[in-house]
């Protein structure tokens, strides 16, 4: 999952980061409000993890911004304010979820999960397609009941696969979405990663559609 998070105390953003990698996830970060609206309507994102009280452009406007730009991305509101009105004002301008400070990482986890996987349309955290299921709260894969041992990279592509499966995801779209830094060594590229996914899950459970991208099907053999 490919994560911005607008946030402008540098030490907490950089503390959220970390933890968010630890799980895998790719983190963007803007430490204001112009910056953030810029990014959030310009990148493709999962989700987004949103101050209120912004330098610049204050969050809430960030988030008008974004839904009327017609950004639908699934946004996390984390503020220090914890007035019934500001909740309101929040939800008004487009939140999907509201946390206040002071927090537990491991809650902003499970609720940026829960909201990646509702906006996929998975009313529930396990996800199955033919013999991998995902358990999508606690980001783990098994195939036939067995949990599979995945590296990061690895992880994070089987994931927005499964989160979209039987759907075609563009080659493009899974490349920013799982990438950090440079995207093109040997041993990491996506055609790489993809041929260890294979022997890992059965050769025919990600399909290549030529010229666009990769599918997760449920039409599995050994």
């Amino acid at each position: 999952m490919k994560i911005l998070l607008v946030e402008d105390d540098r030490l907490l953003a950089r503390q959220i980061a970390q933890a968010l990698h630890d799980e895998k996830f790719v983190v963007d970060i803007a430490v204001d409000g112009v910056d953030g609206q810029h990014m959030g309507e310009t990148e493709a994102y999962d989700a987004a993890v949103l101050d209120l009280g912004l330098p610049k452009v204050p969050g809430a406007a960030v988030l008008r911004a974004w839904r009327k730009a017609g950004r639908q991305l699934p946004v996390l509101i984390l503020t220090a304010r914890d007035g019934w009105s500001d909740k309101v004002d929040g939800f008004k301008a487009g939140a999907d979820d509201y946390l206040t400070k002071p927090f537990r990482i491991e809650e902003l986890i499970m609720r940026l999960r829960a909201l990646v996987r509702r906006s996929a349309g998975h009313a529930t955290p396990k996800i199955v397609c033919g013999a991998i299921g995902f358990d999508a709260q606690t980001g783990v894969f098994e195939r036939d009941g067995l949990p599979l041992k995945l590296t990061a990279l690895e992880w994070r592509v089987l994931e927005c696969l499964i989160l979209r499966k039987e759907v075609v995801i563009e080659r493009g779209d899974l490349t920013e979405k799982v990438y950090e830094g440079d995207v093109g060594t040997d041993s990491n590229s996506l055609e790489v990663i993809v041929a260890r996914l294979r022997r890992k899950i059965g050769r025919d459970a990600i399909e290549t559609v030529r010229g666009r991208g990769y599918r997760l099907t449920a039409a599995q053999t050994a």
